[in-house]
């Protein structure tokens, strides 16, 4: 078998495929939650626009009359950004001890994840992005929604 050399322009035609192809590979390799969210300034902006949205929510704004909101909204920010793989580190405590106690029903819970889908369709979030998030925050259920202590 006998390996004949390209000529320079089926030569500059190869590199222009593999190039293409390069480009379109770089191109399809998915975004990670973080970045598809927004990165840093996008979930500082899904997190302030559902608090808001929470505070004036019927259904569950007497729920956090006694909460400190900014630090509130510090947390989910953290909690935010570490579940959609983004480079921070969440100083909570976690899930289950901070709502023992607390009494909160499946129907707040329900209420609360509505608000951060408002918050996301409000800044124009794409619903499969959306739902990458939620599908992370659902599994927190089990540890948010408690009968309350009886005295």
């Amino acid at each position: 078998m006998k390996f004949i050399s390209p000529t320079p322009a089926l030569a500059s035609l190869l590199f222009a495929v593999m190039t293409d192809t390069s480009a379109v590979q770089a191109q399809t390799t998915p975004q990670t939650l973080y970045q598809a969210l927004g990165s840093e300034s996008g979930i500082s902006q899904i997190v302030d626009e559902t608090v808001s949205i929470i505070l004036q929510d019927e259904r569950i704004k007497a729920s956090f009359k006694e909460t400190n909101i900014p630090r509130l909204a510090q947390l989910l920010k953290e909690q935010f950004c570490v579940i959609s793989a983004g480079p921070c580190k969440y100083s909570g405590d976690d899930m289950k001890t901070v709502h023992q106690g607390l009494g909160i029903n499946a129907a707040q819970f329900y209420a609360l994840a509505e608000d951060v889908q408002i918050a996301m369709d409000k800044l124009a979030i794409p619903s499969t992005t959306q739902n990458r998030l939620m599908a992370l925050l659902a599994p927190m259920k089990r540890d948010i929604v408690f009968p309350k202590a009886q005295p």
